[in-house]
């Protein structure tokens, strides 16, 4: 999909989902739209209805920062919404087909020695390598499919991973979201084109979240896991960037205060002959 058509798409169901009532906007019988009309973004936003239209349909030349931040506001953009639409309004065309990434000893080293479970991922959401605790919390089930060297498609295309995630339908949206910022962020990646042409083909779930256009930066969460020996058990998670490794990124596994957590963590290093966590 082109940017122009991302940039329509975005525009379009950002429009669809406002409540004008909510907006101060009259209500009326006639109305023949979800959410606002064009005119209304417009008005909003302080632009031309014209503009506006050649905007959405990615004919609006390049458009200066105070113009798409007005867009922004009147849309009510979260931050990562409003990255979103700078990078569709102004797509990079840099055909990238770069080398697979590759991890520095260092950081390998570093991971390798944490008490925590730690998975090492690229942009593409290709796993690069996990320490040996998070081998044992992961690697039993991943490591069992045919897509566990990717996250998203591991996600929607192995059927195991429906139970594995308690809540796999959260799980799977915040994949989705990601993988759109990559579309935006990098729209001539053609790596990141053939995982999304495949999971468009193969997965149905997958196609009704990529329709939604959700867009979000989710660096810390929680995630509840049915693992097969240790049972169910929640892990808090940070997504750490390495500012020296673009593209590169520490996903760091927690229990926080949870005894049933830190009791499955103990059972999994005991079982594999670690250390105590």
């Amino acid at each position: 999909m082109t940017p122009a058509r991302e940039l329509a798409e975005f525009l379009r169901t950002r429009r669809a989902r406002l409540k004008p009532a909510e907006l101060g906007l009259p209500v009326t019988a006639r109305r023949r739209v979800d959410g606002l009309r064009r005119d209304e973004v417009a008005q909003l936003a302080g632009v031309s209805v014209e503009y506006y239209i050649r905007l959405e349909q990615g004919r609006g030349g390049h458009p200066s920062d105070a113009i798409l931040d007005s867009v922004a506001s009147a849309l009510r953009l979260g931050s990562a919404e409003r990255d979103h639409l700078f990078h569709l309004a102004r797509p990079r065309r840099t055909r990238s087909q770069a080398a697979p990434a590759q991890v520095r000893p260092a950081i390998a080293e570093l991971v390798a020695a944490m008490p925590q479970p730690v998975v090492i991922v690229d942009r593409r959401l290709d796993v690069l390598g996990r320490n040996p605790l998070a081998e044992a919390v992961f690697g039993g089930v991943h490591e069992q499919t045919p897509y566990a060297a990717n996250c998203a498609a591991n996600t929607f295309l192995e059927p195991t991973m429906r139970h594995f995630f308690a809540e796999w339908e959260q799980v799977a949206q915040d994949v989705v979201a990601l993988l759109r910022r990559l579309t935006g962020q990098f729209p001539d990646d053609v790596e990141v084109t053939a995982l999304i042409d495949a999971l468009l083909a193969h997965s149905a779930d997958f196609r009704r979240m990529w329709a939604a256009h959700d867009i979000r930066q989710k660096l810390h969460g929680q995630k509840r896991l049915r693992h097969p020996l240790a049972g169910e058990f929640t892990l808090h998670y940070e997504i750490l960037t390495l500012p020296d490794d673009p593209g590169i990124s520490l996903t760091v596994y927690t229990v926080g205060q949870d005894d049933l957590a830190q009791a499955a963590l103990e059972l999994l290093a005991e079982r594999d002959g670690m250390p105590a966590v």
